[in-house]
């Protein structure tokens, strides 16, 4: 088997929960794209990274059944584990930088899969949403602090393969901040955190805390 590291990222403060990643930091054993998408499926990870340039930061991305353009986990992922100042994807550069316990990279809103936002009254409300039928990728929201800017959001796929529910994926958050023009601190799934903040020209910034699992 490949060589890979498992990460998990947009950790809560205490190191649990968040979104596993894999990571093969020797892209080059496995140069075909046909292999790489085997070995993405065969692990199972939500998105599976191969580096093809550790120092430039070129890197491919893969779920278990598609190659992606952009990935917002496995771009703050990798950037905390290479630590480099971009990362190169099809969909362009994503500028990178590490503060304190975060790792933040910059993308634009574009890059990210549309999604159908359902706004809530309240936390408790989200909390206590049911796992909808298959259709529709859903991010379900709620004010938990609207002046501090905390969120409180569950995010639901639609696609009906038996993942009911993505524990943490700042796609949505990327759009909602673009929506919403402020920076934004959001809770979601059982207490993953994601950070964001608009940027000029179009460049939203997503943060987040990266652990090593293995």
């Amino acid at each position: 088997m490949t060589d890979y590291d498992v990460l998990r990222v947009f950790c809560a403060p205490n190191g649990g929960y968040g979104n596993e990643l894999g990571v093969v930091r020797e892209g080059s054993v496995l140069p075909d794209r046909e292999d790489r998408q085997d070995l993405a499926a065969k692990l199972g990870f939500g998105e599976t990274v191969f580096v093809d340039d550790p120092e430039r930061g070129i890197i491919d991305v893969y779920t278990p059944t598609r190659r992606l353009s952009f990935a917002d986990h496995s771009c703050v992922g990798v950037a905390w584990l290479l630590d480099v100042p971009e990362l190169v994807l099809p969909a362009g550069e994503v500028g990178t930088r590490l503060d304190g316990e975060f790792t933040w990279i910059e993308a634009r809103a574009e890059w990210a899969p549309p999604c159908v936002f359902h706004r809530y009254a309240t936390a408790a409300e989200v909390d206590d949403l049911p796992v909808p039928p298959a259709g529709d990728w859903i991010y379900a929201w709620a004010w938990e602090d609207e002046p501090a800017g905390r969120i409180r959001a569950r995010g639901f796929p639609g696609r009906g393969d038996g993942v009911d529910e993505i524990e943490a994926t700042a796609a949505p958050a990327l759009l909602l901040t673009e929506r919403l023009g402020r920076a934004l601190n959001i809770t979601q799934g059982a207490g993953s955190q994601i950070l964001t903040a608009p940027q000029p020209y179009g460049w939203v910034e997503i943060g987040g805390r990266v652990f090593l699992e293995r």
